[in-house]
């Protein structure tokens, strides 16, 4: 009976060990969701479970140890920080793609093409009056303004409030707010008077069903496209997305760094991340990134660097450090 039950418990740690259970962004979800497909083609073997219950939400559960892979529409928070020290989680961070937080309306509104930041603050404020797009700007129509937007969970909504309102989590009280893109999409699809906000993937699975605003940050409109997230000039809603590590789970289960291996260094895994509707980071960002796996390079810099902060000089710093 004993050999038996040393047997069944032998097995139940196997498949612990190949099970990868990742949360957090429902903005890197389909990055996360995508790379495991392509990874189940090459290990089965491997199960690998993505959800979404938004950054803030994915980061209670991981900095208590209850997932392997956090996924991060922004870098971690000095609470979460705090948190994860709190309870011995150690983590690895990993710029995976890049992202242009897309302000979307319905492509049967004929009268917002582009808005500036002033206006969007105007719009989006705590303290904001706005109830009518004839108040956005005088030559729009009398028509009721009707708002979507990431939930309060989201690494979206944090860094939407902190780059158009100056403060992360400001923003006004009466809007739809969702975790769930998917809902945000549906709202926007379907209201006329609607604008929403949300991850750039969701606007290309839907650009025929979504008409994306360009955003004039004082150098003229700029619309978001692969380039101009790329390059930065989309600003700024331009960012990075991240997946943060559990260094424990690294250490323990192979599949993971199996896992890390594939999403960092296969071309498979870059494919999968375009097909997101996602902006490749440069090779040399991934480069770096199996470095700081392979070197176990642990805590955050991107945690209060200022938005629009080159990327791979800032990954290049790390690596250089870690030599």
């Amino acid at each position: 009976m004993k050999k038996v039950l040393v047997a069944v418990l032998a097995l139940f740690s196997l498949a612990q060990a190949q099970q990868i259970r990742a949360d957090g962004s429902s903005t890197v979800y389909p990055i996360t969701q995508s790379v495991a497909e392509e990874f189940n083609i090459v290990r089965p073997d491997v199960k690998v479970t993505v959800a979404f219950s938004g950054t803030g939400g994915g980061f209670k559960k991981f900095c208590v140890g209850e997932t392997d892979l956090q996924n991060a529409s922004r870098p971690i928070t000095k609470a979460e920080i705090e948190e994860c020290r709190k309870n011995g989680i150690e983590y690895i961070e990993l710029p995976v793609a890049f992202d242009g937080l897309t302000v979307v309306v319905n492509p049967r509104n004929t009268w917002a093409q582009c808005l500036t930041v002033a206006e969007l603050k105007k719009i989006w404020e705590p303290d904001s009056k706005v109830s009518f797009w004839n108040q956005v700007r005088p030559n729009f129509p009398v028509r009721q303004l009707v708002l979507y937007g990431a939930g309060t969970d989201s690494g979206t909504f944090d860094y939407f409030t902190e780059a158009i309102n100056g403060k992360a989590k400001a923003i006004r009280k009466d809007f739809f707010p969702s975790e769930d893109d998917n809902v945000l999409v549906r709202g926007v699809e379907g209201n006329v008077n609607a604008m929403g906000f949300f991850g750039y993937a969701y606007y290309v699975e839907e650009k025929g069903k979504l008409k994306a605003l360009a955003i004039d940050n004082g150098k003229g409109c700029v619309a978001p496209t692969d380039a101009t997230i790329n390059n930065g000039t989309y600003a700024p809603l331009s960012r990075p997305l991240f997946i943060y590590v559990n260094l424990k789970s690294l250490n323990e289960k192979r599949s993971l760094q199996d896992f890390m291996n594939f999403l960092l260094t296969n071309s498979r895994a870059r494919t999968a991340i375009r097909k997101t509707g996602y902006v490749l980071l440069p090779d040399e960002a991934y480069r770096i990134g199996k470095v700081l796996v392979d070197k176990r390079v642990k805590g955050t810099v991107f945690s209060g660097i200022e938005p629009g902060t080159p990327l791979v000089e800032i990954m290049k710093k790390l690596e250089a450090e870690a030599k």
